[in-house]
C-alpha cells in the first residue's frame, strides 16, 4: 500500500511492503553499510550513518538528490514481524528541505502608504 501525505511543509510517501525474510535479516540489510549500499548506494545519501535508529525496529538516512536543485529529505525503514513469520517493511519517505518550508505572507505589503498630490 503506497500514501502520498502533505503537511504544511513536507510531502511525505509511506510504502508498506510484507516480506518473506526475518525480521533480522531485513534489519542487517538495513542497517549494515556493506549490504544496504547493494540497494541504496552511499551516493544518494547525505550521511552515511543512520541519524536516527531503533535497534531492530527503525533507522532514518538523510538523502541528497544527485541533480540540481539538490533536494534533502528522509527516508526511515520500519520493521516489525508479520504473523507469517516475514517481516512487515514500512518504508516512510519525507521530502523536508529547508527551501521548501513556506514563509508566511503578510496581509498587506508593509510598505510605507505614499501620499498623492491631486
Amino acid at each position: 500500500m503506497t500514501q502520498e501525505e502533505h503537511t504544511e511543509n513536507a510531502v511525505r510517501l509511506v510504502f508498506e511492503y510484507d516480506l518473506d525474510a526475518s525480521p533480522q535479516k531485513v534489519w542487517r540489510a538495513i542497517s549494515i553499510p556493506e549490504l544496504r549500499a547493494n540497494w541504496l548506494p552511499d551516493a544518494g545519501l547525505s550521511e552515511t550513518e543512520p541519524s536516527a535508529i531503533i535497534p531492530q525496529q527503525q533507522a532514518s538516512y538523510r538523502m541528497r538528490d544527485t541533480e540540481p536543485p539538490y533536494l534533502e529529505s528522509v527516508v526511515t525503514f520500519q520493521i516489525a514481524a508479520n504473523d507469517n513469520g516475514g517481516t512487515n517493511l514500512t518504508i516512510i519517505h519525507e521530502l523536508d528541505d529547508a527551501r521548501l518550508r513556506l514563509k508566511p505572507q503578510a496581509a498587506n505589503t508593509n510598505m510605507q502608504p505614499v501620499m498623492r498630490a491631486a
